[in-house]
């Protein structure tokens, strides 16, 4: 008999479900869902009028230990806000300071459709105009980073090497600095 892994499961299950997160099962397979937003995330590429690229430092207590990322944060966990872009803007200013003229969603995909059913979408910011310090919200603990777009990989390398944790979604954040998904000129 030929079993395939896309032929339909039974209906999904709730197997434990907490503030935040739930995890579900569908025939063999268990996975997480969040309980709150619209199960999507963004990441901002911004580069300052400096050619300065944003990073953000903050510890992970799933990791128990720091990480450098891009700017980050879920869609729709803000009443009234119910598009990548609006999310892409307000992560960006609430972790760096830093306020975009323009976002554009470059592409979207699943950060680990193994294991969640979460998609996240890269966004590009533009025009960008520092407006404060950043840092996050009262419950987070971010210092921002500017690092020179041409000198960003280097200094990644230097942070694994250190010690910090490093999502590989870094590097194709890279690429989408001044490059399109389909590897066109930004």
């Amino acid at each position: 008999m030929d079993h395939r892994q896309d032929d339909p499961a039974p209906t999904a299950v709730t197997a434990w479900e907490g503030r935040w997160l739930r995890i579900r099962t569908r025939g063999t397979w268990e996975y997480a869902e969040r309980t709150h937003a619209e199960g999507k995330a963004v990441i901002i590429v911004a580069v300052t009028p400096e050619q300065k690229l944003l990073f953000v430092e903050q510890y992970r207590v799933p990791l128990q230990q720091r990480t450098i990322e891009m700017p980050a944060g879920l869609v729709g966990d803000q009443d009234g806000e119910d598009t990548l872009e609006m999310a892409a803007a307000r992560e960006l200013l609430e972790e760096t300071g830093w306020q975009a003229a323009h976002v554009e969603v470059l592409m979207e995909g699943p950060t680990s459709s193994g294991m969640s059913n979460e998609c996240i979408a890269f966004c590009r910011a533009r025009s960008l105009t520092r407006v404060h310090a950043g840092g996050g919200d009262d419950t987070e603990d971010i210092t921002v980073h500017e690092v020179p777009v041409a000198e960003a990989a280097r200094w990644l390398t230097a942070k694994m090497a250190e010690g910090y944790a490093m999502d590989p979604k870094l590097w194709a954040g890279l690429w989408f600095v001044d490059r399109n998904a389909d590897g066109s000129a930004a």
